[in-house]
């Protein structure tokens, strides 16, 4: 029986480590499933990526891919699902950026804005250097990074290429389109 619909979501899906003899697209594939069974109800998923690392160097190549989903759970409640679901693969929160077998990121949860516009602006606006060291204690929506990176919004377009960002008003093809052709370069679709 499918739950009651709620709030749509949208998410990325990301893998660099690779889970024993699974490589990195089974567990995209795998986490997926794990979210479906738990509440959530996957509207749409976009091809897989193959993606550079971020930071440059930080560890191998990562697989990219998004999703939306619809869900009656709160986005507090929803980050909880990703991070057991992240939990299931092994996933620890140790360092800032480290390579892992899966990575859920919340990217919009409908048009909130959390917790804060200001609060928002505040992580948004963070110079690179302070992003790798502060992590933030509360959930910041929409994601304050996803304008910037192109593993991000080129799945997204993909699925949702008009959902509006609450804060800077522009859609997801917009901000894809806003990115440099550099980085644009490293995102190839996995066959």
């Amino acid at each position: 029986m499918l739950p009651k619909i709620g709030a749509n979501a949208l998410v990325a899906v990301g893998s660099n480590l690779a889970m024993g003899e699974a490589d990195l697209t089974e567990a995209v594939t795998l986490s997926l499933k794990l979210l479906a069974e738990r509440e959530l109800v996957i509207r749409h998923r976009s091809k897989i990526y193959r993606t550079p690392a971020f930071p440059t160097g930080s560890g191998p190549d990562y697989v990219n891919a998004a999703i939306s989903l619809e869900t009656n759970l709160s986005a507090e409640e929803l980050m909880g699902v990703l991070h057991g679901v992240e939990a299931c693969f092994g996933r620890t929160r140790d360092a800032r950026w480290a390579p892992r077998v899966i990575d859920l990121d919340l990217i919009g949860y409908g048009d909130a804005v959390r917790p804060d516009v200001n609060g928002f602006r505040g992580w948004a606006d963070l110079p690179v250097g302070e992003q790798q060291r502060k992590m933030p204690e509360v959930l910041i929506l929409p994601h304050p990074r996803m304008h910037e990176r192109a593993f991000v919004l080129v799945p997204l377009a993909e699925i949702a290429p008009d959902w509006r960002h609450p804060v800077f008003g522009k859609t997801v093809e917009e901000m894809r389109m806003a990115l440099s052709e550099a980085d644009l370069a490293g995102i190839r679709p996995m066959k």
